[in-house]
């Protein structure tokens, strides 16, 4: 009799928890078809999609205040690119940073028409294969080899052409000189103590030290650092590159080891389990020693490193309620914003580096969607939604895809930015491909 009763309240026990499990799971569903729903209804996603597509018909400098064509940004907008424009301009327009690439392997920031270059103030460098323009590096940076490596990946994923790795420059393939520039990192920029990359100190994915009027390039007062974005993109890359050359088992066992030690010592070095710390001097520190820089949250590098996938579910869930405290507390409008809190004023040599200013504290779309686009990936949808709607809002009131805004949502620097067209497009598609796998409620 005992017995018979333990198995009934069991069967009863099974019953009721199988229930709520359905409960449970009707009501994910029907969040999941109410978020579908919004997303597919969005007139701001339609206004902004076409808005990007019209910019990105026009060309490829980072801005109309920009006359380069810079690598970082390029590798934000080329898949819109590859849409709206011909594939054979996207592959040129990626030849010409190999056919500037250094002795050493290294890649340049972007290149101008050699008419325009007397601007600037730039350290130039020319190459016979390109004599119509002219090229520089900012040397502060560590992301220029990573950012091509990706660009051609995206290039390569999105229209299929994988003959453009066999195409040779002089006498490297597309695919050795990509190798190539890698190799540059792990011979030129990177530390043994840390096994890690290093640059100059910037805030986040800046390109200003603050040692410099200007600040982009490595002089004597240069104080040297390992941060997370560098590392970050460092592994993106490596993951791209693998997928690129799968069919060598040599290439794919050597950047396997480098990318799982490069992962780990990232972990293991800068997140200090709550937050990944700005720096790890290697010279001492450029700031005052009153600064607690380790209290200051790198919003940029955070987002890259998430879809590097260096952190997990938890660890991004902890990263993202940090950044919506960052921009209750200072005011900003979206998840954007570079840093939180920021430099004190002074800090940089360089005017333009004030608090909330630029790269110290701006708001920075560019950024800021590729957080969204990090979340989407690891399945927190509902937050990247709710996340990109300031984003997506600002762009149709302010009639442009603008550089960057201020704490207080005002629109700086240039009025037709390409990065934040192709990573809030990017972030669109994405959301739209997930609602597209999930029913319409009747």
């Amino acid at each position: 009799m005992r017995n018979l009763l333990l198995v009934t309240v069991a069967a009863v026990w099974m019953m009721a928890c199988g229930g709520q499990k359905k409960a449970e799971n009707a009501r994910k569903a029907t969040e999941s078809q109410v978020l579908a729903d919004s997303i597919r209804s969005n007139q701001s996603f339609k206004t902004v999609m076409e808005m990007a597509k019209g910019i990105l018909k026009t060309g490829f400098t980072a801005g109309d205040g920009y006359g380069e064509v810079w690598i970082r940004d390029f590798n934000t907008f080329l898949e819109l690119s590859c849409q709206v424009q011909e594939h054979t301009a996207i592959k040129k327009n990626l030849l010409i940073f190999f056919y500037f690439q250094g002795e050493d392997g290294n890649i340049v920031d972007g290149y101008i028409p050699k008419e325009k270059a007397h601007t600037g103030g730039y350290d130039y460098r020319y190459s016979d294969l390109a004599p119509e323009y002219a090229a520089h590096k900012n040397t502060v940076e560590t992301d220029q080899e990573a950012s091509l490596v990706q660009a051609v990946w995206k290039y390569v994923q999105t229209t299929g052409d994988k003959a453009f790795l066999a195409e040779k420059v002089e006498d490297k393939t597309v695919l050795e000189r990509l190798e190539w520039s890698m190799d540059f990192l792990l011979k030129h920029r990177y530390n043994e103590e840390y096994g890690l990359l290093w640059g100059a100190t910037t805030a986040d994915w800046g390109d200003v030290q603050p040692e410099h009027d200007w600040g982009v390039y490595l002089t004597d007062d240069t104080h040297y650092a390992i941060d997370i974005y560098d590392n970050a993109m460092f592994v993106i890359a490596i993951n791209n590159f693998l997928d690129l050359a799968k069919d060598d088992a040599g290439k794919v066992t050597k950047w396997e080891v480098i990318r799982d030690e490069i992962a780990t010592n990232t972990m293991k070095h800068l997140w200090n389990g709550k937050k990944f710390i700005p720096h790890i001097y290697l010279n001492g520190s450029p700031f005052s020693e009153d600064l607690e820089e380790d209290a200051i949250f790198y919003h940029g590098g955070t987002a890259v490193a998430i879809e590097a996938g260096l952190l997990n579910k938890e660890q991004i869930q902890l990263s993202l309620k940090a950044m919506q405290e960052n921009v209750k507390n200072s005011g900003a409008a979206s998840i954007g914003l570079t840093l939180y809190p920021t430099y004190p004023e002074g800090s940089f040599k360089n005017k333009g580096m004030g608090p909330y200013s630029y790269q110290n504290g701006g708001d920075w779309t560019w950024f800021g969607g590729r957080m969204i686009q990090a979340l989407i990936t690891h399945g927190f949808v509902k937050e990247a939604y709710q996340e990109l709607l300031p984003m997506t809002d600002r762009v149709v009131a302010n009639k442009g895809f603008f550089e960057w805004y201020t704490v207080d949502n005002q629109p700086k620097g240039s009025g037709i930015f390409r990065g934040s067209a192709g990573v809030l497009a990017k972030s669109i598609m994405m959301l739209e491909e997930w609602a597209g796998t999930v029913e319409s409620q009747p």
